[in-house]
Formats: structure tokens, sequence, C-alpha cells
């Protein structure tokens, strides 16, 4: 049976989520239909338009990203310490920047005076407006809202445009959130869409590959704000400035051996580059690959060690998850 949202996202068990969702009706996001022969390489423009402009209204980070042809996946992260620190008129800003607003929320913008019933409704509404700014519920509307319009238009059809609700999965470590993240980079490449990680378009792999050269400067369309690796620039900041303790380089190349060990005839080109980054985080090479093969049809719940998979399931009122063991396979 289906669970509510609510009942699935545990910010206290991990702040990271991989979201998925898919296209219905042979509904392209990129990509030719060799049905109609009609190409949609541009909504993955609009998609990557609309992230840039979520990322920086919502209290959620985006950590990784991939458009494909049919469906596309994210790795967000909900920051409590940003949307805690919002004052009530930086929530009324960054919603009113998506949404009008409540007539009450304008006048109390607009500065205009107001008696203590009418207050203490705009501050009950600016309250909803930040836990909104907060639930990765609502930064997936804003997003398949707003895309599934456009598409209808251009389509000259109505309906459902996204595959129901998205799916999401809960990352319970650090662990968890590096294997997610070069799973949804790899995926274009599995796919066949890209020679390599860095050629793959729409994706957070290239956006980081880019950002390192000098091709990030030759394009001026927006682009999602990512969450830091580490880098030189940033190794003292803050844990919740960066996703995670490995840097950039490591990481790129992390990524690249895991795509080119996937193919038999190259499983060993360059390991013993990436070997100290599985080492400092305790994964097996063997463990690594076979975690990073293709996943069934059924997205599993929440990934992590055997001990955060019991606390989460805790957290949202469960006695257990189900496949907790294909859960905690690199993990022990």
């Amino acid at each position: 049976m289906t669970r509510a949202r609510r009942q699935q996202v545990s910010v206290e068990s991990t702040p990271y989520y991989h979201c998925i969702n898919r296209c219905v009706r042979r509904a392209f996001l990129c990509g030719t239909d060799r049905y109609s022969g009609k190409n949609f390489d541009h909504r993955r423009a609009w998609m990557v338009e609309r992230l840039a402009q979520l990322t920086q209204v919502f209290a959620i980070d985006l950590c990784a990203y991939a458009l494909m042809s049919n469906h596309y996946h994210l790795v967000l992260r909900i920051d409590t310490e940003t949307l805690d620190a919002l004052t009530d008129h930086d929530v009324a800003l960054r919603w009113t920047a998506l949404f009008s607003g409540h007539a009450l929320v304008q006048r109390y913008m607009a500065g205009v005076p107001m008696d203590d019933a009418e207050k203490a409704a705009a501050s009950d509404m600016l309250q909803e407006y930040r836990a909104r700014l907060g639930d990765i519920s609502w930064f997936m509307r804003c997003l398949n809202e707003y895309v599934a319009r456009k598409a209808n238009e251009e389509d000259g059809c109505k309906g459902r445009f996204w595959e129901g609700r998205f799916k999401s999965q809960a990352l319970l470590d650090e662990k968890a959130l590096l294997a997610c993240m070069a799973y949804v980079d790899l995926n274009p490449v599995r796919a066949g869409m890209a020679e390599t990680p860095e050629s793959s378009a729409y994706t957070s792999i290239q956006q980081r590959s880019f950002e390192l050269s000098d091709k990030d400067k030759l394009s001026d369309a927006p682009r999602p704000t990512l969450l830091p690796l580490v880098s030189k620039e940033n190794t003292e900041a803050p844990w919740r400035d960066t996703l995670c303790q490995v840097r950039v380089m490591d990481y790129l190349e992390l990524v690249d051996w895991t795509g080119r060990a996937l193919r038999q005839d190259k499983r060993h080109a360059i390991a013993q580059s990436c070997a100290p980054i599985l080492d400092r985080l305790g994964i097996s090479e063997s463990d690594w690959l076979k975690h990073m093969k293709p996943r069934p049809n059924r997205l599993l719940q929440a990934v992590g060690p055997i001990k955060a998979l019991q606390d989460y399931a805790q957290a949202i009122g469960k006695k257990w998850l189900c496949d907790q063991r294909r859960a905690s396979v690199v993990y022990g």
C-alpha cells in the first residue's frame, strides 16, 4: 500500500534523498521519438532552468541530477539550518518568487498596517510557507507541474505527463550518498546516450567537470546550483556547506573508474588511481562494482548500514524495511 510521503521522509535520520520520476504516454523529456520523429531535446533545458530557480527558492540543495529521455534522477538535501535561519520576510520573498501568496502576506510585505488578528493569520501562513520551503514534495511538485504544463501545451493535449508520484529513497550515510550520486551520474553512459560521463549533457557530472575547466565560461545558460564537494578552496568549509568529505577530482575519477569497470575489457584500466578513495571510505572494489550494477525495477526505500536502516525504520513508524540485506550489501 502506498505510504504518505511524510512517513517516508525523516530529516532526523538523514537529510539526503534520491528522487526519480518517469513520463507516461511515450512523453519524451529529450531525444527523438522514433514513432513521430519529433525531437524533444529542448525540454531538458526547461528542467535545468526550473531547477536553477527552485534551488534558489527552496531550502533544499541539489547534490546530483541526470535528465534522461523519459525520466530523471535527483539527489537532494534538506537544509534545515538555512530554513530555520530564514526570517519571516525572507520566507515571504522566497515563496512569492513562485506564487502570488495570500493577500494578507502581500500586505505584510508591503508594510501595510494590520490589526492583531490579521498579523496572527499572516504569521500562520508564513509558518506554513516555511515548512513548504523545506519539503521535498513541494520541491518536486513545483518542478513537475511546471514541466507538465509546458509539455502539454506544446503537445496540444491534457492529462498526466508524469507517471504518478515520484519515488524517493533515503540515503542514510556518506557511503550511500556517494554510491547513489555515482549511479545517477553514470545513467547516460549506461543508457548509451554518452561515451563518457563528462560528455553526458544535462547531468551534474558534466556540470562539475565544466566548472573545473574553461568550458564553464563559454555558456551563459542558467544552471542549478550544486552543493559543492570538497575542493582546495573550501577544505575548511563547515560540513553543512559541502556535500561530503571527498575532493572533486577524486569523485570524478571514481565515477570514471566505476563506468569503465562495468566493461569487462577495461576492468583494471584505472582502478589503481581510485583505490585510495575506496579505501578511505571502507568500500571494497568487488562490493562497489556489485552494488553499482543496474537496479531491479523496485526502488529500495533506503540504503545504508544495518543500524542506520533500523533507526530510519523506527523514525518513520515501521518495524523493518523490505530488502534490508540488499540495502546494506556495501556497508556491512
